[in-house]
């Protein structure tokens, strides 16, 4: 289920779109304000829906918040060409111009989510994570994952940037798979070292101790 980020001050049309989107299946998070917002943009939502005016900030200026490769889509009542022209140069995927048609706006929804879908890798060293395909690959070469495997992998290659906490990944990883346990970590972790090894990584599973645990690339 696509998590979908509305950011809209004017609480009738919030309101609007969230029933649109929870209506049709995705799990929808709303903001009122430019400072509301920040925190559900952190959390990488997989589409943002975004007013150009705010109480607090322009949806120009929150575009600079957003990470590389979440499809933005700007919803407002500005119709110049100028305005499209400016907001597509800037990093939005697409213009919606209000009022708007609820058939039209899913539509370009999941046309920007289709688009997303296709780029949805991410690399570290050697080894990408698909998870489009729920694939881990070191070089061009699958590695076969059981899916409690794949889903502590995942949760590992999404945070290679820190340390992160046993208890942070256990949580992230029952997300994906419910067969994931406390007492069963150890095993898992242990499977995963010798499978990526075997295939020739050049990641490796580090355990920091008293935290958790980090990927480092050789």
């Amino acid at each position: 289920m696509a998590r979908i980020l509305v950011i809209e001050d004017d609480p009738d049309i919030n309101g609007i779109l969230v029933s649109l989107l929870t209506g049709a299946g995705y799990d929808v998070m709303r903001a009122f304000s430019g400072r509301e917002a920040i925190p559900f943009i952190k959390s990488d939502p997989d589409l943002i829906l975004m007013d150009l005016m705010l109480p607090d900030t322009t949806g120009e200026a929150l575009l600079t918040q957003v990470a590389e490769g979440i499809p933005v889509i700007a919803v407002s009542a500005r119709s110049q060409v100028t305005d499209k022209v400016d907001l597509l140069t800037r990093g939005c995927v697409d213009y919606v111009t209000k009022p708007f048609d609820n058939k039209e706006l899913l539509a370009r929804i999941e046309v920007a989510l289709r688009f997303k879908k296709k780029d949805n890798k991410t690399l570290i060293g050697n080894i990408t994570l698909d998870d489009n395909e729920h694939e881990i690959r070191v070089g061009d070469d699958p590695v076969r994952l059981t899916p409690t495997e794949y889903a502590i992998m995942k949760v590992l290659i999404l945070n290679s940037d820190r340390v992160i906490s046993r208890s942070e990944l256990m949580e992230e990883a029952q997300k994906d798979t419910p067969d994931l346990v406390e007492e069963s970590l150890k095993v898992h972790m242990s499977n995963l070292r010798r499978k990526i090894k075997t295939a020739g990584s050049d990641v490796e599973i580090e355990a920091v101790w008293g935290i958790g645990f980090r990927l480092t690339v050789s």
